[in-house]
């Protein structure tokens, strides 16, 4: 297989890292500052605050074209939002988990921008629109998130036919020992 050398840089994590050069055959593998991996920006010193900016772009660029196209805007935006833009800040956040207020306001004021979109929530606070459509704010969300996957893999979910995946013991000396199984079929 050939591979792009252009295409493959090398991305040193830790304070201490000595920086070793990477050979891709007879090419010296250039270092990066920043990596991306499955749409996720990933900085050197572990800093998620580009990565809480891209994903914050790309969601307020589709409300805006929402807010462009659509008229009727009493019960089609959270749908729309739910749909097209939420995904955008919650993908992969338990990886690139923001951590700083100013990365968490970043993402909640998309948030807010697409609730002020309502008709006839305009003029309410942000946690009285929420409250009225029933939503929760996005760092809710995510704590909600981890809670669930807690649960689950401490044994929380009994009833019949909710685990779709099984904990398998591993023995292997990397990890917490937690390996998840799909029980189902593809």
């Amino acid at each position: 297989m050939k591979f792009n050398k252009e295409k493959r840089k090398v991305l040193h994590l830790r304070k201490n890292n000595s920086m070793h050069q990477y050979m891709l055959g007879v090419y010296e593998l250039e270092s990066s500052l920043v990596g991306k991996e499955q749409g996720v920006l990933v900085h050197t010193k572990l800093n998620m605050s580009q990565q809480c900016v891209l994903a914050a772009k790309k969601a307020n660029c589709i409300l805006g074209c929402i807010r462009r196209r659509i008229v009727c805007r009493s019960k089609v935006i959270l749908p729309l939002y739910s749909a097209l833009v939420r995904p955008h800040v919650e993908y992969c956040v338990q990886f690139w988990a923001p951590q700083n207020k100013r990365d968490l306001d970043i993402l909640e004021r998309v948030q807010q921008r697409a609730m002020k979109m309502m008709k006839g929530l305009e003029h309410p606070s942000y946690e009285e629109r929420l409250r009225e459509l029933g939503l929760f704010n996005l760092e809710k969300r995510r704590l909600r998130g981890y809670l669930n996957i807690h649960k689950y893999l401490k044994g929380g979910c009994k009833e019949e036919g909710s685990r779709p995946f099984s904990v398998v013991p591993s023995d292997r000396t990397r990890g917490n020992g937690h390996k998840l199984k799909y029980r189902g079929s593809f």
